[in-house]
């Protein structure tokens, strides 16, 4: 029997910490969501990150943050997600995200009642083979209302509203979606 060709999940990060100087915040949530996405098999992408002018590629933006953190294996896991092609830049959205990546996927912990999404939800959408972004807001305050009303799905991780650290929630979902498509696979083959 043949194996189901699966949707690619991808980690998105989007700044709403300060979009003129990079941070700390930024090359923390950076440097810690590249393990994560090469640990559970998913994508990176970043939006509205302002990341050094003379960093003009993922590759150079990777080897940069290797040299400035010791997370992740010193940037390592970056550097190799990316040297995979799976680590993309991108502007911020002025009229929606970039379709190749997927239905887009707003983590809160409010999500909007019409557009409330449950995890199982989204595995389902990758297991019929539909590419999901699983978006995640940088700063205080999380993702800002324009993102809200620009996202079709909204997916609170908890059970019930809890506010998590975003490197937390970032873990959390990774290893839920990668454990329950493990189950969706063998399901399948069995």
């Amino acid at each position: 029997m043949p194996m189901p060709r699966l949707g690619r999940p991808t980690i998105a990060l989007y700044n709403s910490y300060d979009p003129k100087n990079f941070r700390e915040a930024h090359r923390r949530a950076l440097a810690r969501a590249g393990p994560l996405a090469l640990a559970f098999d998913l994508n990176l992408a970043t939006f509205g990150f302002p990341f050094p002018r003379e960093l003009g590629t993922p590759q150079e933006i990777a080897d940069w943050v290797a040299t400035t953190t010791s997370i992740g294996e010193h940037g390592g896991f970056l550097k190799e997600l990316t040297a995979k092609g799976r680590f993309q830049t991108f502007d911020y959205p002025h009229r929606g995200f970039p379709p190749q990546l997927g239905e887009v996927v707003l983590t809160t912990r409010k999500p909007d009642p019409g557009k409330k999404r449950d995890v199982d939800e989204v595995v389902a959408m990758l297991a019929k083979g539909q590419s999901v972004m699983i978006l995640f807001g940088l700063g205080p305050k999380g993702a800002p209302k324009e993102v809200f009303e620009m996202t079709r799905h909204h997916m609170d991780i908890t059970p019930g509203g809890f506010s998590l650290e975003t490197c937390t929630a970032m873990g959390a979902v990774a290893g839920v979606i990668a454990y329950k498509l493990k189950g969706y696979y063998q399901n399948v083959l069995s």
